[in-house]
């Protein structure tokens, strides 16, 4: 237990510490030229999670005596705080959609090369395995960790919105990976210590987001906790099916932003108020009442994804993404009739 203990309450103290000693020094920094209509904090709150986060992830990390910095989870390490800087730049002045775009495909592509690789991918439907460590299939590993990296990092920044919702989400998420690592078909006592540095985290970051937050994640701060995930899926023997289980709430929500942007002409990049944290927020939910929602939902689906089987997990998805669509087929329907009144 100390191995998995002691290096959850180092991140959470680090990440505490961090907070409090950059926060007044955010407060020198123009922040004013990052502030658009659907930003619901104007002034006061700073977007420093991200900073805090990842420095104090990577301390913990090279604090540990139980980890091996293998080239795979040194990978993941640079990864982050490419991206941190990345993040940073845009939490002050935002960046062009494209930049950010090549820097999250650049850095899938490193930790690629480094081993962060998808040997395989589980059959849901009959079984079995099908291998893609041989030949040309390498390639299609490469374009499907490139695609699963940036489609999560995007779908947690898109859902950082509310106050405590994207780090309470990826808190449960790493959570039950946490506890996927110690199951005995994976048995992964490295990823349960790197799981519980994320944990701390996390949790050190949340005692300052609830609502009402102090802090926010900012670009950088989403960035990593969706870089976190997907990487912490791959490490944990491809558990990409678990990961999509658990994370449906922001990857449907994902892929229905994209779907309403495509049918009304719009760049899929630009930025707007559609998500569904927004809707509910329109139709006079507070934002401690969505983030509650999102932590029961996506703690009810964690619990079945780690006591289901690859057939099991296939229809709960199913299940979980048919109610999410009607969820906001009838919250749109909702807001449509508002807006005519």
């Amino acid at each position: 237990m100390p191995k998995y203990l002691v290096p959850f309450l180092e991140a959470f103290f680090f990440t505490i510490l961090l907070i409090v000693v950059i926060l007044p020094l955010a407060k020198k920094i123009p922040w004013g030229k990052r502030l658009a209509k659907r930003h619901i904090h104007k002034k006061g709150v700073y977007r420093i999670g991200g900073i805090a986060m990842v420095l104090a992830f990577n301390l913990a990390i090279i604090f540990n005596r139980d980890l091996v910095i293998s080239p795979e989870l040194f990978g993941f390490m640079f990864a982050s705080i490419v991206l941190m800087l990345v993040g940073v730049r845009d939490d002050i002045k935002e960046i062009y959609w494209k930049t950010q775009l090549f820097f999250q495909m650049a850095i899938s592509v490193l930790v690629f090369v480094l081993g962060v690789r998808i040997y395989y991918v589980t059959n849901p439907f009959v079984g079995g395995t099908i291998n893609l460590n041989l030949g040309s299939t390498v390639f299609f590993s490469l374009l499907l960790v490139v695609f699963w990296i940036v489609f999560v990092i995007n779908a947690v920044n898109w859902i950082d919105g509310v106050d405590g919702l994207s780090g309470g989400i990826s808190l449960i998420s790493v959570g039950t990976i946490f506890i996927l690592s110690f199951k005995p078909e994976v048995n992964q006592p490295p990823v349960a210590i790197i799981s519980s540095i994320l944990l701390g985290t996390l949790l050190g970051f949340l005692v300052f987001n609830f609502n009402p937050a102090r802090i926010i994640a900012g670009t950088s701060g989403a960035m990593f906790m969706g870089l976190s995930l997907a990487v912490l899926a791959i490490f944990s023997g491809t558990k990409i099916a678990t990961a999509i289980l658990v994370l449906t709430i922001p990857l449907v929500d994902f892929v229905w932003v994209i779907g309403e942007r495509l049918r009304r002409g719009e760049s899929i990049f630009r930025a707007d108020n559609n998500h569904l944290h927004h809707k509910l927020l329109e139709i006079g939910w507070s934002q401690r009442k969505i983030a509650s929602y999102y932590y029961l939902a996506t703690l009810l689906i964690a619990i079945v994804a780690l006591n289901t089987r690859t057939f099991g997990k296939s229809i709960t998805l199913v299940l979980a993404v048919s109610i999410m669509l009607a969820i906001s087929f009838l919250i749109n329907r909702r807001l449509a009739d508002a807006r005519k009144d």
